[in-house]
């Protein structure tokens, strides 16, 4: 079985260097590990499934690029999170730029099952992706980058490439939305 990636206080994977000097085992390996986090992370930032597993293997191929330049600081599970985003953004801006046209829904075929998740689970993350689906698309990526990947609001907006008070209001907004579909009351902060 292949060893976990180390978390960020724990000593380097030695499979990171190894990846990134050519060895295609560690390579393998390492995007192994990394494929069901970038699959969903790229759920989240979709709509529909109709591109979900071309952006993962994108980004997949974009982590295996950069791989040469990580320098160890921080988590590779955050930095890889950070390839993530990139990518999908860009391939989201390109696809808007060329389509203008919103992707059709697919809300149930979002929520990845885990089979050690209990049945719960699953549900909740379905309804949680079908909330998300109902948002406009600015508000959604806001709402994702900062609360699945962890992106700070300036470090939202900078991403998203708008102003502060765009990013906040857009990530204020759609967090407002969540919790009316959830029933939930309250301003998001």
């Amino acid at each position: 079985m292949a060893e976990r990636i180390p978390e960020q206080s724990e000593a380097p994977d030695p499979r990171i260097a190894a990846a990134a000097s050519g060895d295609r085992r560690a390579a393998q390996e390492l995007l192994s590990e990394l494929l069901p986090r970038v699959r969903n992370l790229v759920r989240y930032l979709v709509r529909g499934d109709a591109d979900v597993d071309d952006m993962a293997q994108q980004s997949l191929i974009a982590i295996l690029h950069a791989l040469h330049g990580y320098r160890g600081e921080g988590s590779l599970r955050a930095w890889a999170d950070r390839i993530t985003v990139r990518t999908t953004m860009a391939h989201l801006r390109r696809r808007r730029a060329e389509a203008g046209a919103r992707e059709r829904h697919a809300p149930d075929l979002r929520a990845v099952r885990d089979p050690d998740a209990p049945p719960d689970t699953y549900v909740q993350r379905r309804d949680v992706a079908r909330l998300l689906d109902a948002l406009p698309d600015e508000q959604r990526e806001a709402v994702v980058l900062h609360h699945v990947v962890g992106l700070s609001a300036p470090e939202l907006a900078e991403t998203l490439g708008v102003p502060f008070e765009t990013a906040r209001s857009r990530l204020r907004l759609g967090m407002k939305k969540l919790r009316e579909g959830m029933g939930v009351g309250g301003e998001a902060s």
